[in-house]
């Protein structure tokens, strides 16, 4: 089984919990404004690598993932990749590794063929980094260059097979920090039960160069940084303790 790899992360320490073997899978549907790797867009980018060329990769580095740690899939979308997805996951159960996929999923759709394999990869699956954009299907299509309702159902999914979820949330200023919103936002994660945390990632501009490498124009020129207080309010509405 082959896949289509943007690259490889061999000690990542913010995509799950402790020492991750982080895989950035290429092609993703959504076009959002503030993403720092557009280059993981085009699903024909990448390098290809197997699924047993990551396996012998990752031997190395087992003593230490093993233990305190595991291996997550990112993007790019890895839920576009499904197949190669699957194959890996179940390699992965066979050393008893913890999997963890980092998805925003912008390519879930309920089609019977589709679902049967999501059902089969949430089986091996032990923890899900599921990015929530905005909750409001206008603001974010406008984000993003998609609407949410089918994100929304793979919330619902995952609720309803109680498979972990950590619910990811980019904070830009004046884009997605709306006290209201958020407060919301809230709301769905406590009605969800399945989710166990809760991150606040701050947005930045270290991949507005790879726009400028790729022509294209940024959307978000001139938006700063949240600070530390708008941060922290975002984290007290968002909290689950």
């Amino acid at each position: 089984m082959i896949g289509r790899i943007h690259s490889i992360e061999t000690c990542g320490t913010v995509d799950g919990p402790g020492l991750r073997y982080v895989i950035f899978l290429q092609g993703c549907l959504l076009r959002c404004q503030f993403c720092h790797n557009p280059d993981t867009w085009d699903t024909k980018g990448g390098i290809e690598k197997s699924v047993a060329d990551i396996i012998t990769d990752l031997q190395d580095y087992l003593p230490y993932i093993k233990k305190r740690g595991g291996i997550t899939v990112s993007g790019g979308e890895p839920l576009l990749q499904i197949d190669f997805l699957l194959e890996l996951f179940k390699e992965c159960k066979k050393l008893g590794l913890h999997t963890a996929i980092d998805t925003s999923a912008g390519c879930f759709r309920e089609s019977p063929a589709f679902l049967n394999k999501v059902n089969e990869l949430l089986k091996m699956t032990d923890l899900v980094l599921l990015d929530i954009k905005h909750l409001n299907k206008d603001l974010h299509k406008q984000l993003t260059g998609m609407p949410n309702a089918h994100i929304m159902k793979f919330a619902k999914l995952l609720a309803d097979k109680n498979v972990p979820v950590w619910i990811r949330r980019v904070l830009i200023p004046g884009r997605t920090d709306d006290p209201q919103e958020l407060t919301e936002l809230n709301k769905l994660i406590t009605k969800l039960g399945n989710v166990q945390k809760v991150e606040i990632l701050p947005y930045h501009k270290m991949g507005v160069y790879k726009w400028e490498q790729l022509n294209l124009d940024y959307p978000l020129a001139g938006v700063e940084p949240p600070t530390e207080a708008e941060i922290q309010r975002a984290e007290e509405l968002l909290s689950i303790t």
